[in-house]
């Protein structure tokens, strides 16, 4: 009988899983190129990735430009906005890899949960919402809501926290550590966010 259970019980846990991944893979799949500047020449941003290849990727008047620094969990509030990449779990949860903090004027950038490559060419999610209950046990224990939705996300105490604010395209210095969200020509960049004295978006 404790066998049948056990079973069951692992059975329940692999559909689960299986659930989720199938439900990640449904989802659209948001691509961020990560490398560090160049150059910035006659609205083109030139940057090598982390891999080591030169690429270039046109800037317009709506690409949005973010100041990323290094904060700590303890900016993490009740009513805050923030962006996390994570890693789905088998229980339903979501496994924070980093938590993004966003100035109050940046409320609702990003909105919603979706499709996330990670740095190490990995497939996770990112959501984006508006911190709800808070719980603190092992680190920190997030509701997360947004639009259409809500996510259970687990901060563990080792991850990194950053905070996000309105930058200028004269902040894209040769050197600084860049986080590029392409377009959906490609071919210019919808956003980018770029580490402040030389700190590296964790995103």
């Amino acid at each position: 009988m404790k066998m049948k259970t056990a079973l069951s019980a692992t059975f329940g846990l692999l559909a689960l899983s299986a659930a989720v991944m199938v439900s990640a893979a449904d989802m659209p799949l948001i691509k961020p190129l990560r490398g560090t500047v160049d150059s910035v020449d006659s609205n083109t941003l030139n940057f090598t990735t982390r891999a080591g290849v030169h690429q270039s990727i046109g800037l317009t008047d709506k690409t949005g430009v973010r100041l990323v620094s290094k904060t700590d969990v303890e900016s993490i509030k009740s009513d805050s906005f923030i962006g996390s990449a994570a890693t789905p779990q088998a229980d339903g949860t979501l496994k924070a890899l980093e938590v993004t903090v966003f100035e109050a004027s940046l409320k609702g950038s990003g909105e919603g949960h979706y499709g996330w490559q990670n740095a190490d060419g990995s497939t996770g999610t990112m959501t984006n919402g508006t911190v709800g209950k808070l719980t603190k046990a092992n680190g920190r224990t997030l509701s997360v809501s947004y639009k259409g939705g809500e996510k259970q996300l687990v901060v563990p105490d080792d991850v990194p926290i950053a905070y996000v604010q309105a930058g200028k395209v004269d902040e894209l210095v040769k050197g600084a550590k860049i986080v590029v969200f392409p377009a959906e020509d490609g071919k210019t960049a919808r956003g980018v966010a770029v580490g402040k004295d030389g700190f590296q978006p964790p995103m």
